[in-house]
């Protein structure tokens, strides 16, 4: 056809985590043309799921998880391609031109053109797309006691989450009028970002969302053992399994600069490289206690060397040993900054609202809604933690109300000479967040009760 492009395509076979198999015919995208305009499609942020699950479980609302089956191929493609039949699309087509009218799974602007689709669905349905989180869609509700809320979408490609009163219902008279869901994932959320999700009672009798990796790093650590197990002798270095001891993630003595084994070969760095892809994604799936550790080796992927990837087969023992992790969403409000012998506060709140000046609330900011949240942090840094480079280390802690929803462990990028300057530095970069933070909670219509508490050791 005049105008079009012809183009190839190949079959994928893959096996989910749940292991069932499946196939996808795809387009041979990197084979076409590059699309006019940005091909760029976000999903939603895990500090985002981590708030949207707190909120739920503050305000008493339910959450409800779907997919969307074969997301991309509900949605219409905004290129010009064509292929030729083959016989596998029935020999009374073979050799017939067949135009492509669906964003098939491999095309340069697939991912474009189904988050465009979604888009203007969930405007459709009177959804607006928060500004500082594009793929948190949120829009005003009230509950059956006339309270008001607000009800939250979380669009993660074709992964749904849907926080309000009666989600299951909304969820399925409303995107599922757009979109065919997968009928058996339409309920609580199970598995989510590759996360075991699930609903707890506390000891206080409050009910809370719980998420777990265990499940991931089960199949990670299996994965690293059949690695192991198959190219075991061929690695370099006396470990060709992993360790049987590991009650820490690292060797407490090990510093990862000081390493001067012999470098990895191209193909076992590549390897490293991608071990440490899988343990930044298990931090984020909630494992703050090898953020650290993990951190320290990522500085060390452009060249990595024997030492460190026994190292990252350690941390792997250390989290096979210890997978049953959870990390419990709490919506409690505890007290902050008081003495319990004196009833006086102690140490001095930093109140945001202050620091931010006139600019704190944008005119297009939403209304209030539903109950809010306290926000509070934990600092600290270590002083010249690279010995060679004598770079300090920030690491830092926000909760809000009881719920852990961000961490951070990172390098900093100035040299300091004596311990002030790491602290000082430290709590800069914790201000510079919990101020985004409160804006983006202000820009999703949830409350924030107060000041925000810092907490540190000097």
């Amino acid at each position: 056809p005049v105008g079009f492009d012809k183009v190839t395509s190949h079959m994928v076979f893959d096996v989910r985590m749940s292991f069932e198999r499946k196939a996808r015919w795809v387009l041979d995208g990197h084979k076409t043309l590059d699309p006019i305009g940005s091909t760029y499609a976000g999903v939603v942020s895990r500090d985002s799921v981590r708030i949207a699950f707190t909120y739920a479980a503050l305000n008493g609302l339910e959450v409800c998880a779907a997919d969307i089956r074969n997301a991309y191929l509900q949605a219409p493609s905004s290129q010009k391609h064509y292929i030729i039949c083959s016989k596998e699309f029935g020999m009374e087509n073979a050799g017939k031109k067949a135009i492509i009218k669906r964003a098939l799974y491999g095309g340069k602007s697939a991912g474009r053109d189904y988050r465009n689709h979604l888009r203007a669905c969930m405007r459709h349905l009177d959804f607006q797309s928060c500004l500082v989180d594009p793929d948190v869609w949120m829009r005003p509700a009230k509950k059956s006691d006339n309270s008001e809320c607000y009800e939250f979408c979380l669009l993660y490609t074709d992964d749904v989450l849907y926080i309000g009163e009666g989600a299951e219902k909304s969820l399925r008279e409303g995107i599922g009028k757009y979109f065919e869901l997968k009928r058996e994932s339409i309920g609580e959320p199970n598995l989510y970002l590759g996360g075991r999700c699930r609903k707890v009672k506390l000891d206080t009798g409050v009910e809370a969302w719980a998420f777990g990796s265990s499940q991931y790093i089960q199949a990670a650590v299996t994965n690293v053992e059949t690695y192991l197990k198959d190219n075991g002798l061929q690695l370099p270095g006396p470990v060709h399994k992993l360790p049987a001891k590991a009650e820490t993630p690292m060797q407490t003595s090990y510093r990862p600069e000081l390493d001067v084994s012999p470098e990895l070969e191209p193909a076992q760095a590549a390897y490293y490289q991608s071990l440490i892809g899988i343990l930044r994604w298990i931090v984020e799936l909630g494992r703050v206690d090898i953020c650290l550790e993990v951190s320290m080796m990522s500085s060390h992927m452009a060249l990595p060397r024997e030492g460190h990837l026994e190292q990252l087969f350690h941390i792997f023992a250390y989290l096979s040993k210890y997978h049953n992790f959870e990390m419990v969403f709490d919506p409690q409000v505890i007290q902050l900054w008081m003495n319990p012998s004196s009833k006086e506060r102690i140490g001095h709140p930093l109140n945001l609202d202050m620091c931010m000046g006139n600019k704190r609330c944008p005119p297009n900011m939403p209304q209030p809604r539903g109950l809010g949240f306290i926000l509070r942090a934990k600092v600290d840094a270590d002083h010249a933690s690279d010995t060679v480079t004598r770079r300090s280390k920030t690491g830092f802690l926000v909760n809000i109300n009881s719920a852990l929803v961000y961490w951070f462990s990172k390098k900093q990028t100035s040299i300091e000479s004596s311990t002030f300057g790491p602290e000082f530095t430290a709590m800069k970069q914790c201000c510079e967040y919990l101020r985004g933070l409160v804006y983006k909670l202000k820009m999703m219509g949830i409350p924030c009760e107060g000041p925000v508490y810092i907490e540190a050791d000097n």
